[in-house]
């Protein structure tokens, strides 16, 4: 017996998707969220569905588990809520301030109130070291070990449990930092040490000093975590190597994900794009944005031709993450966000969350308005139970919530929990804009794939204020992050800065001589040549090292771009194979045509200038889902009940009727306005809209 298991965390649910590979089945399966421990929801809920799998002729126990995949916010909500390891810092003479400094710019532009957050790392555990590295790589001043030991010394009598090292220009010259990590281990063994030249080897300095800061501050924290989950999981039989993970898409094992644990603060919502690029283009679909709205946040990420786009960071609550990630835009905006009337009287939604617990107030232990609970009062939630009847709730807690908001605004309690719906799809139309129309994407152009408890609920009132008339919502919705898990293939990112000049971009668009593009003979392919061996001979060990077939390995190389004197880059295809003056004219036309696409002019002739390479690497899966998963309820073809809900479209409460998800087969069609319930989620069609199910089982809206 071969059993695959993909398990996310989220702020409210967890997620658990299994799948059985000799009965092609899968299954899904949804319990609440333990935030005080979160593998105390991971192992009560994987015991679970292999309880009921069991029970339905499959299934069987941990020690039947084959691959084991987990997405977790750990790393994330320790960076939000401040409360990683206590961590120290060794820098070059000079640039002790610097993560503090900067870049310079206010949070916000026109706020002179605005703080920046707090450094991660306090003045007095910020030493400076003796040393400084040329920008070519030479050295100018080599390391005093003496003064070097001292300051380690330092920093471990004040207590500290991490160390992050950064010295200038170390993604040239490592050397410095590679001495610096050997004394620690000799004056301070014990001490999770985080190398700027290993984590992050690219320039802009305090980009690479803020990133391997929050990893060092992340490291106890996260590998911590991941190793009593290893424990327990193993001492419940699990006998393979789990996986996490990471903010690019892919999974990594426990051991590599403890070493670099900046790289999951997007464990979470990453795996969910990656599903959900994955089915859309199984049902011809493969130009899509998706929506992913939970019980805290909502993620929205863009996919063309059914590639996830990719970023090279984000600002997190104000401070500066670069590494390989999904390019996903998140939200407070989530079933669990309180509604709330700020100093002027106007009504806010989040991003302030219920979470998990109390979590909404008809879940018993709150009394605080949410988003679920205005969709109770308006009933298109269900009003007696979630999770197919596993989860009982309170329906007056709902209106009791919502009617003191109804209160201070001087309106009925079903107008005020409409108006919360309207301020909360307001603020998830925003996020989609800015990874769309911001990026010069038309909405309209793309079709909505929503998932998450709540997207479905969401997303036809949401498409029709982006001007988009297509959504397709998969078939378990509510657990697609965790489907994703059993999609997505292990993955790891490799980069190194080397500034040097490339040619000329956009000289000729329709096509020419290429050593006229190049500007005559190419001097910079030898260069680009050597780059990326470098960087493959990187993702040739890590393969090895992985234990990942020949057969399943793949690369993609990329490189940041530049016109000469600009400051910011933009990231193009390289093409695989020996590098040539062609392939370097390739990489110029891309360039220009991007340039173009997100500044509105390319500069034909303009020099050109290569600063960051970059190569993904993976290795495949096998055994991907290909079944339908089995979420129970009634079966094909029984008659919907009907249930009244409040449609402003219509005037107020409307009777609707209510489907069965699992009673709708494949061809049906579904006139709004209506309800589908299902286990995982609900989804709503608004009057006018036609929902059918697709051959593949996905709810196709047309609105």
């Amino acid at each position: 017996m071969a059993l695959r298991i993909g398990v996310d965390t989220g702020g409210t649910f967890t997620d658990i998707c299994l799948y059985d590979t000799e009965r092609n089945e899968l299954r899904v399966f949804k319990v609440s969220s333990t935030p005080e421990d979160p593998g105390k929801a991971i192992i009560d809920g994987v015991s679970e569905l292999l309880r009921i799998a069991g029970d339905g002729g499959g299934g069987g126990g941990f020690g039947d588990i084959s691959y084991f995949a987990h997405g977790t916010t750990v790393g994330t909500n320790a960076l939000l809520t401040e409360t990683g390891a206590r961590t120290g810092l060794l820098t070059t003479r000079g640039f002790r301030d610097l993560l503090e400094l900067a870049r310079g710019r206010r949070p916000r532009l026109y706020d002179l109130q605005a703080d920046k957050p707090a450094p991660l790392v306090p003045r007095d555990l910020r030493l400076e070291v003796t040393e400084r590295v040329r920008h070519d790589g030479t050295v100018r001043t080599p390391l005093d070990e003496e003064e070097v030991r001292a300051q380690i010394r330092r920093l471990r009598d004040q207590g500290v449990e991490a160390v992050a090292v950064c010295l200038l220009y170390s993604y040239v010259l490592p050397d410095h930092e590679r001495h610096l990590a050997r004394w620690i281990e000799e004056e301070f063994p014990g001490a999770y040490v985080s190398l700027s030249s290993e984590v992050l080897p690219e320039f802009r300095e305090y980009e690479r000093l803020s990133t391997v800061v929050a990893n060092a501050y992340l490291g106890p924290k996260v590998s911590g975590y991941l190793a009593r989950l290893r424990e327990r999981l193993g001492e419940k039989g699990l006998a393979v190597q789990p996986y996490v993970t990471q903010s690019n898409g892919g999974v990594v094992s426990f051991a590599e994900a403890e070493k670099y644990p900046v790289r999951m603060v997007l464990s979470g919502p990453s795996t969910g794009v990656v599903g959900a690029a994955r089915l859309a283009s199984a049902a011809g679909h493969p130009d899509i944005i998706t929506f992913d709205m939970g019980g805290t946040s909502t993620d929205v990420s863009l996919v063309q031709r059914g590639a996830p786009r990719t970023s090279s960071g984000l600002d997190l609550d104000g401070r500066a993450i670069r590494t390989a990630m999904l390019d996903i835009h998140t939200v407070g905006a989530g079933g669990g966000s309180v509604a709330r009337l700020d100093s002027g009287g106007l009504l806010k939604v989040g991003p302030k969350s219920a979470g998990a617990f109390p979590g909404p107030a008809c879940y018993g232990h709150g009394d605080l308005p949410t988003v679920t609970d205005a969709n109770v009062v308006l009933r298109v939630l269900n009003p007696e139970y979630f999770l197919g009847g596993r989860m009982k709730i309170d329906p007056e807690a709902s209106r009791r919530a919502v009617g003191t908001l109804a209160t201070e605004l001087g309106m009925s309690i079903e107008d005020t929990a409409q108006g919360i719906i309207r301020v909360v799809t307001a603020n998830m139309a925003r996020a989609i804009r800015v990874i769309s129309v911001q990026r010069g994407h038309d909405p309209r152009d793309y079709v909505m794939v929503p998932f998450g408890g709540a997207g479905p609920l969401h997303a036809s009132r949401l498409a029709a204020e982006l001007g988009m008339t297509t959504i397709l919502v998969p078939e378990s919705p509510g657990a697609l992050s965790a489907l994703g898990l059993l999609l997505t293939d292990v993955r790891s990112d490799f980069s190194r800065t080397a500034v040097m000049p490339l040619g000329t971009g956009g000289a000729d668009p329709s096509g020419g001589d290429v050593a006229a593009v190049l500007g005559g003979a190419d001097p910079s392919a030898g260069d680009v040549a050597a780059v990326f061996a470098e960087l493959d001979a990187q993702a040739e060990r890590w393969f090895e090292a992985s234990g990942i077939e020949e057969r399943a390995r793949g690369t993609r190389r990329q490189m940041d771009l530049r016109y000469a004197g600009q400051n910011h880059e933009l990231t193009v295809a390289f093409p695989t194979g020996p590098v040539t003056a062609e392939s370097v004219a390739a990489a110029l036309d891309d360039f220009a045509a991007a340039h173009e696409r997100a500044y509105g002019y390319a500069n034909p002739g303009s020099p050109v200038q290569a600063v960051t390479f970059r190569v993904q690497a993976w290795g495949e899966i096998d055994a991907r889902p290909s079944s339908s998963p089995v979420v129970g309820g009634r079966p094909e073809g029984e008659q919907p009940r009907k249930r009244a809900v409040y449609l402003p479209e219509l005037g107020g409460f409307h009777e609707c009727l209510v489907h069965d998800r699992a009673a709708l087969a494949p061809g049906t069609v579904v006139e709004g306005p209506a309800i589908v319930e299902q286990m995982d989620t609900t989804t709503l069609v608004l009057p006018g809209s036609t929902a059918e199910v697709d051959a593949h089982r996905n709810l196709v809206i047309h609105l």
